[in-house]
């Protein structure tokens, strides 16, 4: 299903909508601050092996996931003092940050090394859903493996809406990947440069 969400005010009955869909287990694309992702319920085992399959990617790579704020990641990641007054400084923003897992993360969504990438997107829609899901969301780019990620949501319902429960339209992305930063140990690396900002790591 195609559903055309206001980008700066989310209708409440839509989010909703949207949610009951992942609570029952569904599979949805969204918007976020960089491309539209893939989605689902971090703790449906069921949805997660069905977005490797629509990825066709290798389960050995985890994904990472959308919290709503803070509080929620430090639920599900190690936040040292460090780390929290790095992420407060550029969350929400275009950053995927990688941290230590909290024994609640279901193993396929961390490393062997028992490592996370979590994200706080500035995009009104997708951190309306976490809020009303009130657990995190999973986030993958919506394509298949080694493709690009279509910009305009009516070309990812073509190419990809019979996989999944809903296509969520929030308008054109602006079609470039987060910036992946680990905090692992206190130390700031970059592991991918994307669409954050990444000037002020010396």
């Amino acid at each position: 299903m195609f559903l055309t969400i206001n980008p700066d005010n989310p209708q409440p009955r839509l989010i909703k909508q949207v949610v009951e869909c992942l609570e029952r287990g569904g599979v949805i694309i969204y918007p976020t601050d960089t491309t539209y992702g893939i989605g689902c319920d971090i703790f449906n085992r069921k949805a997660i092996k069905q977005i490797f399959q629509i990825k066709q990617r290798d389960q050995r790579k985890p994904f990472s996931f959308i919290c709503n704020d803070l509080a929620e990641i430090s639920h599900y990641a190690q936040v040292s003092n460090f780390a929290f007054k790095v992420m407060k400084r550029h969350l929400p923003g275009a950053y995927t940050f990688v941290l230590d897992a909290t024994k609640i993360v279901p193993d396929s969504l961390s490393t062997k090394q028992k490592t996370v990438g979590v994200r706080m997107p500035e995009n009104e829609i997708c951190r309306a859903i976490v809020k009303e899901l009130g657990r995190p969301l999973v986030t993958t780019s919506a394509n298949t493996s080694g493709e690009d990620t279509p910009q305009d949501p009516r070309d990812i319902e073509d190419r990809m809406g019979h996989l999944v429960d809903f296509v969520v339209d929030g308008g054109i992305s602006m079609g470039e990947a987060s910036s992946v930063i680990s905090l692992l140990n206190d130390q700031i690396e970059i592991i991918r440069q994307g669409s954050g900002d990444t000037s002020w790591i010396e």
